[in-house]
């Protein structure tokens, strides 16, 4: 394992969990068992950010745009959700930590989305690190729902235009409440955002690694932290302005 300052980990790690289908195709396997693996990498990983310390955990799961793939895939990951859920809201009980869900939940089955309210509530009081699974995620319809909802309140009165600032309006979108990333980790070798947190990762620090999600072990997460603590965050600012305020 790579040494890590534990002052100087993120508060809050964004990953973009890619390369389940390509693992599997790489191996001639079905996808949906490269799926299943990828399940099981999320497990070490929300246990190793929790032993840590991170405070925040977000996990891209399941995209808005990933209900146009084939609906026998969709069935399935939704099926490996449930599952997922359901084993895990004990663990997270007993880890000290709180579930949370940010997307459009209305567009979940009924039966999925009534077993996240109930990890949501069981966890509720759990004080340890959030863990965030982006479901049924999309970063503009995201931005568009706060501007909507900004607008109504414009319009009753309950907000004054001279009110507006990004403060706001963060409070406006699904994290509200929660600090911007630190630090995103895209896997399987891809190099964009893909719709996800378009407002909140204005500042954050991308690590783009070519390992696909299957095969990220706690090793890889250590090099990927290892690499941010190597880096200097500077939000508009420079290296000697930031040294005269330390």
């Amino acid at each position: 394992m790579y040494g890590l300052s534990h002052d100087k980990l993120p508060r809050h790690l964004a990953v973009i969990m890619d390369g389940n289908g390509r693992w599997a195709q790489e191996r001639m396997l079905k996808r949906i068992l490269g799926h299943q693996r990828g399940v099981e990498t999320v497990r070490v990983i929300v246990e190793e950010c929790s032993r840590l310390g991170i405070k925040y955990l977000t996990l891209f799961a399941f995209s808005a745009e990933n209900w146009l793939r084939p609906k026998t895939e969709v069935k399935a990951l939704m099926s490996l959700l449930k599952k997922y859920i359901r084993i895990e809201t004990s663990r997270m009980i007993e880890s000290n930590i709180r579930f949370n869900v940010i997307g459009a939940r209305e567009e979940l089955p009924p039966d999925v989305d009534q077993l996240v309210q109930e990890a949501i509530e069981r966890t509720a009081g759990n004080t340890g690190m959030v863990l965030t699974l982006a479901l049924s995620y999309g970063a503009r319809q995201e931005i568009i729902n706060a501007s909507e909802r900004i607008a109504a309140d414009l319009a009753s009165g309950r907000l004054a235009v001279a009110d507006i600032n990004e403060k706001v309006f963060s409070s406006y979108l699904f994290t509200a409440g929660m600090p911007d990333p630190d630090f995103l980790i895209r896997t399987s070798g891809e190099m964009r955002i893909s719709n996800f947190l378009l407002w909140q990762l204005a500042y954050t620090e991308l690590y783009f690694t070519d390992v696909n999600w299957p095969e990220f072990s706690a090793q890889e997460l250590h090099r990927a932290l290892h690499d941010y603590q190597s880096r200097e965050r500077r939000f508009g600012r420079t290296s000697a302005q930031l040294q005269n305020r330390s």
